[in-house]
């Protein structure tokens, strides 16, 4: 038995949708040429760093990935990273591998830039707490497609939106952690240090950034995790690398190869985690 047609609760319809229509519409009516300018800016970073990555020997690259996360989470982790690179290497997967690394640690860098300044500002003011907290439950229980029809709209297809997009989806954890980390720094530490007349910027350096900075890692290893898990998605608009070979393989029913495209995605992450969480890790033992 089908349903019939929904009885309307409210005697006039809220357009929504036609709000967010027109606010990209005016996004690009005024402002296309900042847009345009920032978007080449970005694409140039990006391009460099994954041509940076890719003129490293997969020897070298493998040896230093091993070796960073043998000394941030021992010799397990440093021996997984470097016999799993070696797979996805065997696999023929390593350009993309190396060029999904570059997405993520571009997004990464544009997640840290935005979302520690914000972090800390949050930490610092009720008001602004109050006023990011809606915003961060937005863009964390946002389905992940929906981010790329904008990113589309306003950047073309490419990789540019696909890191826009991977970092819209990840920076709510980072902003999340940073504030919880800096409200919970002892208050006499901070006491003792505005008793011997430190400004409130050498009280954020010296004392309340390192002993949040556990918590900022822990923001950042999260922040990672949802940019990997975007690869697939930021794929669909052209961002390339592993999500381009899971999604062939998809699309073509070659169970195999994409079979290894997301063992190597799930190699990439396990790798990255690590190395991490590894690091905070140590931060907090210190402590």
């Amino acid at each position: 038995m089908s349903a019939g047609p929904t009885q309307a609760l409210l005697p006039f319809s809220v357009p929504v949708g036609s709000w967010a229509e027109h606010a990209v519409n005016f996004l690009l009516d005024h402002y296309d040429a900042p847009f345009q300018h920032f978007s080449a800016a970005l694409y140039a970073m990006i391009a460099a760093l994954q041509g940076a990555l890719l003129a490293v020997p997969a020897p070298l690259m493998i040896g230093l990935l091993g070796l960073l996360a043998g000394w941030s989470a021992g010799l397990r982790a440093g021996l997984f990273a470097i016999g799993g690179l070696l797979l996805a290497h065997n696999m023929g997967l390593w350009h993309s591998t190396v060029t999904t690394l570059g997405l993520v640690v571009s997004a990464e860098v544009l997640v840290l830039v935005v979302g520690l300044p914000l972090g800390i500002l949050a930490a610092r003011s009720d008001l602004v707490d109050r006023g990011l907290r809606p915003m961060l439950d937005l863009m964390q229980t946002m389905p992940a497609f929906v981010y790329l029809i904008p990113a589309v709209m306003l950047f073309g297809l490419g990789l540019v939106p696909g890191v826009i997009s991977t970092f819209i989806f990840s920076i709510p954890p980072l902003i999340r952690l940073t504030n919880l980390g800096i409200r919970q720094v002892p208050a006499d530490l901070v006491e003792a240090s505005e008793a011997f007349g430190a400004t409130w910027l050498q009280t954020l350096a010296k004392v309340q950034l390192p002993v949040a900075l556990p918590s900022i890692m822990a923001g950042v290893n999260q922040s990672i995790m949802l940019g990997l898990s975007m690869v697939v998605i930021a794929a669909m608009i052209g961002s390339g690398g592993l999500g381009k070979e899971v999604l062939e393989g998809i699309t073509r029913l070659q169970v195999g190869s994409g079979f290894e495209a997301g063992l190597a995605v799930v190699i990439l992450a396990i790798v990255l985690d690590r190395i991490t969480q590894g690091i905070g890790v140590r931060k907090r033992r210190r402590r």
